[in-house]
């Protein structure tokens, strides 16, 4: 039997789910870690939270069944290009990265840490947002500034979301009529990015240095004239954390309309809520755009796969974010789409167009598995 611990390791959550062979018998989330009026101090107790929870089932962190932990890392930057066996020198390299990921690498740090004591004597793999991205290639990758400083600072184009990108772009090639497929993998969530990948192997990414870059998100702004940020900080004076949160938290869909939830959004459009209409026509202007500029990139498309919150259940997205595609051979069936269908793109369309429900759990215990057979083996 092979049980893999997955944990993701927030910076004010701990979510945690067990896979046994295909199976899922337990998952859960400590929340509020940390804040005024918790009951959880620290990403320790937290833990805590987890093995006891999980002990109550019978399936503690200290079961002999246990085959290995799969942890969520957000950036591994250039260091880290695939899932990676955790030694006490990758945790230096980690700890080396957190001015790329101050907010998220410290917190899966803090998991890692915690687990390593619990369970010294258990392989623990770190899974990283960025790996699955890093097969981009220099023309993608690159920012058109000063190389030295770009160099120096590891100032490129990095990609996130990477493990949902690599869970549903495999299955969505199986799609194809012939291999190898290339793919469009739209993640829309909270959070999100677009993914243009070729026989499995990602060539270009919205997200960049940043998850701040690309479609429009829940609070974060997406693409933007780098000089809006010098032209706030002129005319309003505003600090550079001023505006950092102004673009990450303040934002996006929330920033156009006043609500980050696609599903307010839709309701406010459905009763003819005008700032809402131009968030969610901003929203798939952008989401087009990008198909577009991927189906470029990639010269033919077979499948566009729509994952995440709202790829997955949001029918108006869909259907907008892809009309008038059609000299593309890009459709959408209305009938399969508000259905929710898996596959929502008319018979005989030339690109498949499907929703595929993201894995990440799933695709983090894989590459954890991967990883502790093949060292197993050498």
């Amino acid at each position: 039997m092979s049980r893999v611990l997955v944990l993701n390791s927030g910076s004010s959550s701990v979510k945690y789910e067990l896979l046994s062979d295909g199976e899922r018998p337990a998952s859960g989330a400590v929340e509020r870690i940390g804040e005024p009026g918790s009951p959880v101090a620290d990403h320790e107790a937290a833990l805590e939270i987890v093995a006891d929870e999980l002990k109550e089932r019978g399936l503690g962190i200290d079961s002999a069944e246990l085959t290995a932990i799969g942890h969520r890392v957000v950036h591994g930057g250039t260091t880290f290009t695939e899932p990676t066996l955790i030694t006490d020198e990758v945790v230096r390299d980690i700890e080396r990265l957190i001015p790329l990921a101050p907010l998220h690498n410290p917190a899966n740090l803090a998991g890692i840490a915690v687990t390593r004591r619990l369970r010294p004597d258990l392989p623990q793999v770190a899974v990283f947002d960025t790996a699955f991205h890093s097969t981009i290639s220099p023309a993608a990758s690159t920012y058109a500034i000063d190389r030295e400083t770009a160099v120096r600072l590891g100032i490129r184009r990095y990609g996130f979301h990477g493990t949902s990108h690599a869970y549903v772009s495999r299955k969505a090639a199986l799609l194809a009529d012939e291999p190898p497929a290339n793919v469009i993998v739209l993640h829309l969530g909270n959070g999100a990015s677009a993914s243009a990948v070729s026989a499995g192997r990602c060539v270009d990414t919205s997200m960049g240095m940043t998850p701040l870059e690309g479609l429009v998100m829940g609070t974060r702004s997406g693409d933007l004239d780098p000089e809006v940020v010098f032209y706030l900080s002129r005319t309003e004076g505003l600090s550079i954390d001023e505006i950092d949160t102004l673009l990450n938290r303040r934002s996006g869909m929330l920033g156009l309309c006043g609500d980050s939830d696609m599903r307010a959004v839709q309701k406010r459009v459905a009763a003819g809520d005008p700032d809402a209409e131009l968030a969610l026509s901003v929203y798939c202007h952008r989401l087009r755009k990008y198909v577009g500029a991927y189906y470029a990139v990639l010269g033919t498309v077979d499948v566009i796969a729509f994952t995440g919150g709202v790829g997955e259940n949001s029918a108006p997205v869909r259907e907008r974010a892809l009309a008038g595609l059609g000299a593309l051979g890009i459709a959408v069936d209305p009938v399969r789409n508000e259905r929710g269908e898996s596959l929502i793109s008319p018979d005989g369309a030339v690109v498949k167009v499907a929703v595929i429900p993201t894995d990440e759990e799933f695709e983090i215990a894989r590459q954890t598995l991967e990883i502790v057979s093949r060292t197993n083996s050498e």
